[in-house]
């Protein structure tokens, strides 16, 4: 009996231990509130696009099942971030910030959502903020977010493919990152550069070209991650590219999901 008891208080316990260690990382769905368009190009009322449930090449659904994997519970949020509807946030995830061609009333980032931001970084949240190249992404309100913590959007267009050459398209991991301790070599697509001042340390940088394409700074007691480009959605990790050729999406999405558990409260 006494055994029994022992073994039952030691499953509660390893029960109340994984709970305890559960993050939050909560998804933009403000900024980003993309609809499809119909035939006669008009917007429909069917949203997509970086969306935990859109399980379409254009989802985030197989980067939420890492995200889960790796130890987070997944959350949305609809509406501007606040000091409140942030409490419990690990991680707050904003992707490709919508401009007219993407939304009828695009939300775009304020004043006093960078105030908000800036508080919840020192604080101690990981605010990641996950961009895409100059035409398909809204740069103009954003871009003061990102400057505040010394990453500018230089809103170009770098890594280029042409038809099927994927190859063009690659970035190689050195030996020994401690962020991609796995992957080995990404695929990052049609991405905005980044230039960094202030504390901000790049991340990912191109292996020739040496522009910056993912950086984080250290802000108070948190941090800041800017990527120029969406990256781990379902087309890429790593279904559309084959798992013959070399890729490491899926292995980098692994990487990058848990140093953000390990950097984050």
């Amino acid at each position: 009996m006494k055994k029994n008891y022992l073994v039952g208080l030691g499953f509660t316990l390893l029960t109340f231990a994984g709970i305890a260690q559960t993050k939050t990382v909560t998804l933009d769905y403000y900024f980003n509130h993309e609809y499809k368009k119909g035939k006669d190009g008009k917007f429909t009322t069917e949203r997509f696009h970086y969306m935990w449930e859109d399980v379409a090449e254009s989802g985030y659904s197989k980067w939420g099942d890492v995200f889960k994997k790796d130890g987070f519970a997944l959350k949305t949020l609809e509406t501007a971030p606040t000091e409140e509807n942030l409490k419990g946030t690990s991680v707050y995830l904003i992707v490709d910030p919508d401009n007219e061609k993407e939304t009828p009333s695009p939300n775009y980032v304020q004043p006093e959502h960078i105030k908000t931001l800036k508080k919840w970084v020192k604080e101690g949240g990981v605010l990641v903020i996950m961009m895409n190249d100059s035409a398909n992404c809204e740069f103009e309100h954003i871009k003061p977010l990102t400057a505040e913590f010394g990453i500018k959007l230089n809103q170009d267009v770098k890594s280029h493919v042409y038809n099927d050459k994927y190859d063009m398209a690659a970035f190689y991991i050195p030996t020994g990152d401690p962020i991609f301790k796995t992957a080995k070599k990404v695929y990052l697509k049609e991405v905005t550069s980044l230039t960094l001042s202030k504390t901000a340390k790049p991340i990912l940088v191109h292996q020739t070209e040496k522009y910056t394409v993912a950086a984080a700074a250290k802000v108070g007691k948190g941090t800041v991650v800017v990527v120029g480009d969406p990256w781990f959605y379902n087309e890429y990790l790593n279904g559309h590219l084959g798992y013959d050729k070399g890729w490491d999406n899926d292995k980098a999405a692994d990487d990058f999901s848990k140093w953000l558990y390990s950097i984050s409260k």
